[in-house]
């Protein structure tokens, strides 16, 4: 897998810089065996303070209309066993990500903007800090989405909201920031679902748009001597229409009409460029993008350049 994921965890209270895919890793000593699907304890809720790394800050925050697009990329052997950022075990088989600056823990859709695969995953771990990733998988969840070979995959990031919630709500319980907000009323609603093969088994030809009869009552919360059980990702690949996207990087948007001209000739050296008006709220945008990419390669490549002639706050998008 061409590619270098630069991850950060938390060892024993201290943030760690990891590097791999030739960079030299933190080993943690005397890690404990971590059993395929083994469940986690419940942590302390964390949101964070501003924190950066390698010199880009990050601004971890309460965001329950989170949706994003983006690259998503996986991280697997290499951390296995090791402590992530809320002082889990890491499980590459589980259903856990890393986010930036969700808090931990939080519950997430992941959607693969190529095949249609949504899964649900629970947000345990910071990361990953490379340039044009919105969120690191598991190889457990990467082979659910399909794309564990590619490495990377366009995808559609969205909060549960209420999923998160009440996982803030029992993490609070356990010590820690006791900032999680209070949980709303249980879900209700249904989810199509087709169980994927075991690890190691070839998958099933993918299911076509799921129908409004080809439905699923969502289980009522679960307790156990009057505590509330932590939602739980189920492990079910929900199959959902998509529509054909695009890569881009956006490099800024401007609310005067000239600042996003002079971007927009400063940026045609690096290929076709975009200047589009958008609509946000009652305020009207002017977003300058880079593109049609072809590949998530080359959306990287044209990153780099990007943020070299000034840029810096310049990102993938997919749309």
């Amino acid at each position: 897998m061409k590619r270098m994921i630069r991850r950060s965890h938390l060892l024993l209270g201290t943030l760690a810089i990891l590097l791999t895919a030739g960079c030299t890793t933190t080993k943690v000593a005397n890690q404990p065996a971590v059993p395929s699907g083994a469940p986690q304890q419940p942590q302390p809720y964390k949101v964070g303070k501003p924190y950066q790394v390698e010199g880009v800050w990050y601004y971890p925050k309460v965001d329950m209309d989170y949706d994003e697009t983006g690259i998503a990329s996986w991280y697997g052997p290499g951390f296995h066993g090791q402590y992530t950022a809320n002082g889990e075990i890491y499980d590459q088989n589980g259903l856990t990500a890393a986010h930036k600056t969700l808090p931990l823990p939080s519950m997430v859709r992941v959607t693969n903007l190529d095949n249609g695969r949504s899964i649900e995953v629970r947000v345990n771990d910071r990361g990953p800090f490379v340039n044009g990733r919105i969120i690191d998988l598991t190889r457990r969840d990467a082979q659910l989405l399909g794309f564990i070979d590619r490495g990377t995959a366009k995808v559609r990031v969205q909060i549960m909201k209420e999923e998160s919630m009440a996982l803030a709500a029992l993490a609070s319980s356990q010590g820690g920031e006791n900032a999680g907000p209070k949980p709303a009323a249980a879900p209700s609603g249904s989810v199509s679902a087709t169980p994927l093969p075991p690890i190691g088994k070839a998958p099933a030809p993918a299911a076509p748009a799921p129908s409004p009869t080809q439905t699923a009552a969502l289980p009522p919360p679960k307790s156990v001597v009057g505590q509330t059980v932590a939602p739980q990702p189920d492990g079910k690949v929900v199959v959902q229409p998509v529509r054909a996207t695009n890569i881009y990087i956006q490099a800024g948007a401007f609310t005067r009409q000239a600042n996003a001209q002079l971007l927009t000739s400063k940026l045609s050296v690096f290929g076709p460029v975009r200047m589009t008006p958008v609509q946000v709220g009652n305020q009207l945008f002017y977003r300058v993008r880079v593109g049609p990419l072809a590949n998530v390669d080359q959306a990287d490549q044209v990153l780099q350049k990007v943020i070299h002639s000034g840029q810096t706050e310049a990102r993938i998008v997919v749309d």
